[in-house]
């Protein structure tokens, strides 16, 4: 259709399919936002990153630091360019399942504030783990205008 021949509908419906990708986007963004944070600070603090691997037990304890950092980093990355989003995100739900249970085990503390704190967290890492979810049946379930597999790179994002 032609720039003339477009209806006044036409332009509102290209304004909200612009408003709904970016309120996507910085959703995604939002979701992914702490494992964005988390490596940059890994990287800026590198030996801090280092003695939480050691507090973890996790040997050796450079390799799962740098592992981390890049894991993390690539899996936001793959979910915000809509690359193969959906393996990204179960790959991050699955990611944060683990290190959930590894590193917020309330129930092995004595009632009391650190005890919440741990339970509230641990529940809130859980409704993370929800949203990637999410994020891949989303993915999963998104028409293809051409034949390209699920979760790659398509002109809608």
């Amino acid at each position: 259709m032609s720039q003339q021949g477009k209806t006044f509908s036409d332009a509102g419906s290209q304004e909200v399919s612009s408003w709904f990708h970016a309120i996507k986007f910085l959703s995604l963004l939002a979701l992914c936002s702490a494992y964005i944070q988390g490596p940059l600070v890994k990287i800026f603090d590198f030996q801090g990153a280092i003695a939480e691997m050691v507090h973890f037990g996790l040997k050796p304890p450079v390799f799962f630091a740098v592992a981390v950092v890049i894991f993390e980093l690539a899996m936001s990355a793959l979910i915000l360019l809509g690359i193969i989003r959906w393996a990204a995100s179960l790959c991050l739900a699955g990611f944060t399942l683990m290190a959930t249970g590894l590193a917020l085990r309330f129930w092995e503390l004595p009632i009391g504030m650190e005890r919440t704190m741990a339970m509230n967290g641990f529940f809130e890492h859980l409704g993370l783990v929800g949203a990637f979810v999410l994020v891949a049946l989303y993915d999963l379930r998104q028409p293809r205008k051409d034949n390209a597999a699920p979760g790659t790179a398509t002109s809608h994002g």
